[in-house]
């Protein structure tokens, strides 16, 4: 592809939007347009469905979507975590066939891999899939499945080959949701919402034809699923304005898609970036505390945090000098930045960080983002993962003693 600059990039999104936005078809004529335009996913390979930009390009469009204000692309799982991996990892029938229905919204997808004996310890995983004819069926059961009540389709690792070691025993599948077999049960968080899951999973199945990567080969194609995760929640991007949710059970894609067009107020629970800083800072000065030194520091600490992490993964992106942790690291300092986010909040709204809803001091931003901020510092890998992570591959220290790469994992220990 010939040189392109960010501000031409802009430029075309804009020209391209003159003729195609408009507030009155449904959320799935405009997904079609935006994905046949290239825009929806533009760092996909043309071939796929995308630009073949860089993640520099790819933000100057979300960005030039962003100021005109309108709804973006089908943003979910599928679009963030199973179109890149089947990318890698897919065959051509199934990069045709999956990657399109998550580009124009037709399918949602869920992420089945925790468990709640395997968490941290993926690998460890028990949820069986067992050869019948030409197809596995599937027992286990799934949890902290973000998105599994609105899923047409999820990312699977099961458990093929109980008799290999614990990471080689694995196979990844895309999976059907709508079938006898599964339940989905929601899971009500501190802040009321139900964001995560439990799925339970009872002699469902699979065709052989939708293993991802190759029999036993799913710790590797799942390795791909969590990077690009990592690098996601890292960076905090949202990828357009638009609340509207894919597939064929949330009841939006014949919803005006004018219905979805919200204020970007760069603030949410679990991003946390300039937005948030503006936000407290005027909290400060309309509570009178503004003056006070250690408020002062707070939130000099808390821009320097969103600085620094902005220019982590600008070094990602640009794939110069890089340790192959620039997420990991990302999703360190952002889980960091929302502890030391809610602290400095509280500390500036006092009392009133007892309240809740939309009438207390800051419009109960503050108060979710205290009762959310534990969630990030687990979900995509805990941070004690995280650092394990960091320290074996960014650092070459030695992995933790034990025998799992040899052991079968049938006569591993598993946890009580």
């Amino acid at each position: 592809m010939a040189q392109i600059s960010a501000e031409q990039v802009r430029d075309d999104v804009n020209a391209w939007l003159d003729s195609a936005w408009d507030p009155t078809i449904t959320v799935a004529e405009w997904w079609k347009r935006l994905a046949a335009s290239g825009y929806a996913s533009p760092m996909l390979p043309e071939s796929m469905g995308g630009k073949g930009y860089t993640r520099d390009l790819s933000i100057a469009v979300s960005n030039a979507m962003g100021a005109r204000g309108v709804v973006g692309a089908a943003m979910g799982l599928g679009l963030m975590l199973a179109a890149p991996t089947i990318a890698v990892h897919g065959s051509p029938e199934q990069q045709a066939t999956y990657i399109p229905r998550i580009l124009d919204g037709t399918d949602g997808w869920c992420q089945l891999f925790s468990e709640p004996g395997a968490g941290s310890d993926l690998a460890g995983l028990g949820c069986k899939a067992e050869l019948d004819g030409d197809e596995y069926v599937i027992t286990g059961q799934k949890v902290w499945t973000s998105g599994g009540q609105h899923a047409d389709w999820g990312m699977l690792l099961a458990r093929t080959n109980p008799d290999a070691p614990k990471h080689q025993g694995i196979t990844y599948f895309a999976f059907h949701m709508h079938q006898p077999g599964v339940e989905v049960r929601p899971l009500r968080e501190m802040t009321g919402r139900a964001m995560f899951n439990e799925v339970f999973i009872d002699e469902a199945r699979v065709p052989v034809a939708n293993i991802i990567g190759g029999l036993n080969n799913g710790w590797a194609v799942a390795n791909t699923t969590l990077m690009v995760e990592r690098a996601s929640l890292g960076s905090g991007s949202s990828g357009g304005l638009g609340v509207a949710l894919p597939g064929s059970l949330a009841g939006h894609l014949e919803r005006t898609v004018g219905e979805f067009v919200v204020e970007r107020t760069g603030s949410s629970a679990g991003s946390i970036g300039g937005g948030t800083v503006k936000l407290l800072t005027g909290l400060a000065r309309h509570t009178g505390c503004i003056n006070d030194p250690t408020v002062r520091q707070g939130l000099a600490e808390l821009h320097t945090l969103t600085e620094v992490n902005k220019f982590n993964m600008l070094r990602a992106r640009s794939g110069q000098r890089s340790t192959q942790v620039e997420g990991n690291l990302a999703k360190l300092l952002t889980t960091h930045t929302l502890r030391r986010a809610r602290e400095i909040g509280n500390q500036i709204i006092g009392a009133q960080g007892m309240l809740w809803g939309p009438d207390s001091l800051s419009g109960g931003i503050v108060q979710e983002l205290t009762v959310f901020s534990p969630g990030p510092s687990i979900y995509g890998g805990t941070d004690q993962v995280q650092r394990n992570i960091v320290s074996e591959r960014g650092l070459g220290l030695p992995k933790e003693p034990g025998d799992f790469r040899t052991t079968p994992y049938r006569d591993l220990p598993k946890n009580g």
